[in-house]
């Protein structure tokens, strides 16, 4: 196994290639939530992708609203009721389906010596190229030539220095990458400068007015500056400093007022003001597993090939935090989070909100990402109107219902199609909100925005939900169990498990934080009057709460385990009948066409469930299935086939719920724990009751959790299976420890803020 110097390592905080990208997949990542790069690091062809979370192309379907389709509603609900298994397909059927505008990438920003050198670098043991997680610092090298390249916190520009590059240099802005339209409007301004040059880069879409412009400045020390080709020739200097910013808009920009926005510092300055706003937020949570130390040395290339090697996850649970980190922030991370190469991103590199968006932000609260938390809140809050339209046209009620898929311009929904009747699905609203109740759980500051938006949810369904048997027993009709059908009735249907278990959660919710709401005891009763979940002849909890509906169990979506993660309906310990229901349903599912979300929503709901061995198995199927690039960024399936982030972002979530749950008034410490990594440290998890936790375990069986209350609280707390818990109280009393049996709870654990608590654990 190759080793690198001590001075170069990144250790577990970063990753490292004994050579440059050749594909845009590999290409190391930065950003700062709004800009994203993409870097090759190549010393003969410098390249660099610059994205942007606006930049999605016009299709037609951004003017698109929901169709009104409310008239027709009463006919579907009578026809499902009655039996008539295919009466969805008719509903919205004459309404084409419309795919959100595509995400795509802006250019890359060139810079090619001239001539090329003698001894090129391919495969050369002189190259490095590296990326600090802490830093958000991208770098590479080869002989005397130096690149480095950062995404701006504090600035909000992608920044890059190039130092060594030889006699001359061309630099460009290059808009002809992978799949770009061949009848882009562009539009190109080089202006010289005292000290370098202003480059300016303008593509407008075919038949719109929209366009985007990248503006750039290039800085060289000494040496000269003349305008070539599409870009400049550099010669002469001894470094290139290059300030990039994009913008989306309508009409022309005044570029001068775009050059004279950009910083006019230099890149220690830059980099000084950006890497604490970085390195404040990534460092909040660690996890360090005692991998072997010459595997954690290893490039990413190699890593990945030991899937089974405590190293490896350590260092994807390090680049899931940095790239989610890194894709959060103006939004939420799309399906490819911050990052493309190709202007052909599959599924349009939307927001898939029925499954993919919660999954990769699931670490966001309990690792410690408020930014990922406000990213996704800003997702959400912005689009409420066009949700309010989506409730009114197709279902004519008030309230809110969320689409399955946006671009983050538009809430309106449009997926309308007869195998995937997106349309009919209304338990998004409850299920997008519930990453903000987690984070204000967390951080104990209550939002207004989410009660009022809890409300709408509640409110939809005061409207929607009807009563189909005389003693006023409901049904949620249509239903819909994203993105599974029936084995004997179509897609739309009635009672999915997952719309009641929101349809109960949202009522309930709104009427805890709005007591003196005009309605809420009505919502009260309308939760108790909605159907129980339906538990099969094989005892598996039902994935449609309707008798007669057969189940089929080979899918990727697990949609109706909603009530165990995220919910906590459904758990161990208040309903273990359920639970051992739920986990009947989990051990029937398959995999179906092996996407990584669904394996890894699968370890999410085996965690919560207390099996380790199920985590291991879900986790070890990613681990091992070639599912990561270079760049250590996932692919949808498996062989690194489609570019998207689900792995890599859901992945820390899994490693914190295999360890640490919590709700408000519980603690669970190890509860899943997978065999393969039987030593390790979590080191500052947020809890949903105000506390931050450290948890350390061992070899032989013995584990601590230290406990940092922010605020009072009273918890339950639980341990994994063969363990004992033994409380000692730190900095508070002189009381004997009390000890309990494994799985029982500590007589509810009273915290006072800024009186850390430490819980000891060993085997029983």
């Amino acid at each position: 196994m190759r080793r690198r110097a001590a001075a170069d390592a990144p250790g577990r905080d970063g990753t490292w290639e004994p050579r440059p990208a050749v594909r845009w997949e590999d290409a190391f990542l930065g950003g700062n939530g709004r800009h994203g790069a993409m870097v090759y690091g190549d010393p003969v062809d410098d390249r660099v992708i610059v994205n942007h979370h606006t930049l999605v192309r016009p299709n037609g379907s951004e003017h698109a609203r929901p169709p009104e389709l409310a008239d027709g509603l009463k006919q579907l609900q009578d026809a499902l009721l009655a039996g008539d298994t295919a009466a969805a397909e008719r509903f919205g059927a004459d309404h084409p389906l419309l795919w959100v505008q595509p995400f795509h990438p802006a250019f890359q920003t060139r810079v090619r010596r001239t001539p090329y050198p003698a001894a090129h670098h391919a495969g050369a043991t002189r190259y490095r190229r590296t990326v600090d997680f802490a830093t958000g610092e991208v770098r590479a090298s080869y002989e005397d030539w130096r690149s480095q390249v950062f995404v701006s916190r504090a600035d909000d520009v992608v920044v890059q220095r190039i130092t060594g590059f030889g006699p001359a240099a061309e630099v460009s802005l290059d808009h002809a990458l992978a799949g770009a339209p061949p009848n882009l409007a562009i539009g190109r301004s080089t202006v010289l400068t005292a000290d370098g040059a202003r480059l300016a880069l303008r593509v407008g879409y075919p038949d719109s007015e929209l366009a985007y412009t990248g503006v750039t400045t290039a800085r060289v020390d000494s040496g000269t500056v003349t305008v070539s080709g599409e870009g400049i020739r550099i010669e002469g200097a001894r470094s290139l400093l290059l300030l990039t910013r994009v913008r989306r808009h309508a009409g022309d920009l005044d570029l001068n007022e775009e050059w004279a926005a950009l910083p006019n510092d230099d890149f220690a300055t830059l980099f000084a003001r950006h890497q604490p706003l970085h390195r404040a937020a990534y460092e909040r949570t660690t996890l360090t597993l005692h991998a072997d130390a010459c595997q954690r040395d290893l490039p990413g290339s190699e890593l990945i090939r030991l899937s089974g090697s405590p190293a490896f996850l350590e260092r994807l649970f390090a680049a899931g935090r940095y790239h989610l980190l890194s894709a959060s922030g103006e939004l939420p991370p799309r399906l490819t989070g911050l990052w493309t190469g190709d202007w052909d991103t599959a599924w349009s590199g939307a927001f898939t909100t029925n499954a993919n968006l919660n999954l990769q932000i699931a670490s966001a609260a309990a690792a410690a990402l408020p930014e990922v938390s406000e990213a996704h809140a800003r997702l959400v809050y912005g689009q409420l109107d066009d949700w309010r339209d989506n409730a009114r046209a197709i279902f004519g009620a008030k309230g809110i219902v969320a689409p399955s898929h946006t671009d983050g311009a538009s809430g309106h929904t449009r997926h309308f199609q007869r195998a995937y009747p997106l349309h009919l699905w209304t338990a998004g609203a409850d299920w997008l909100l519930q990453p903000l109740l987690e984070h204000e759980e967390t951080t104990g500051v209550t939002d207004p925005r989410l009660t009022d938006a809890l409300v709408e949810a509640a409110e939809f369904y005061e409207d929607f939900l009807i009563r189909h048997t005389p003693d006023g027993a409901l049904a949620v009709v249509p239903s819909y169990s994203p993105e599974n059908r029936p084995a004997n009735a179509s897609w739309g249907t009635v009672n999915a498990t997952m719309d009641i278990a929101a349809a109960r959660h949202a009522l309930t919710t709104a009427a805890d934080r709005s007591p003196g709401h005009p309605a809420a005891t009505g919502w009260r009763t309308l939760a108790d009057r909605l159907p129980r979940f339906l538990v099969g002849e094989d005892g598996a909890l039902a994935e449609w709460s309707w008798p007669g509906l057969r189940e089929t169990y080979d899918h990727r979506h697990l949609s109706h385990l909603y009530p165990v993660w995220p919910l906590t309906t459904i758990n161990p310990y208040d309903t273990p009948e359920l639970a051992d229901a739920a986990h009947r349903a989990l051990e029937l599912r398959g995999s179906e066409n092996d996407s990584a979300h669904g394996h890894l929503h699968q370890a999410l709901i085996a965690a919560r469930l207390r099996d380790g061995r199920r985590v291991q198995d879900a986790l070890g199927a990613v681990l091992a299935g070639d599912y990561f690039h270079t760049s250590l960024m996932s692919a949808h399936y498996p062989s690194r086939n489609v570019y998207n982030a689900d792995a890599a972002h859901a992945l820390p979530a899994v490693v914190v719920e295999m360890l640490v749950q919590s709700a408000p008034d519980r603690l669970v410490l190890l509860p899943a724990l997978p065999a393969g990594y039987p030593a390790g440290e979590l080191c500052g998890v947020r809890t949903r009751f105000g506390a931050r936790l450290d948890l350390s375990w061992s070899a032989d069986g013995h584990a601590t959790a230290v406990l940092h209350p922010t605020r009072d609280a009273r918890v339950d707390v639980r341990t994994g299976d063969g363990l004992t818990l033994f409380e000692s109280v730190t900095r508070r009393s002189t009381e004997p420890p009390t000890e309990t049996s494994a799985g029982t709870p500590v007589a509810l654990l009273d915290l006072t803020a800024g009186v850390d608590r430490t819980l000891a654990l060993r085997p029983r």
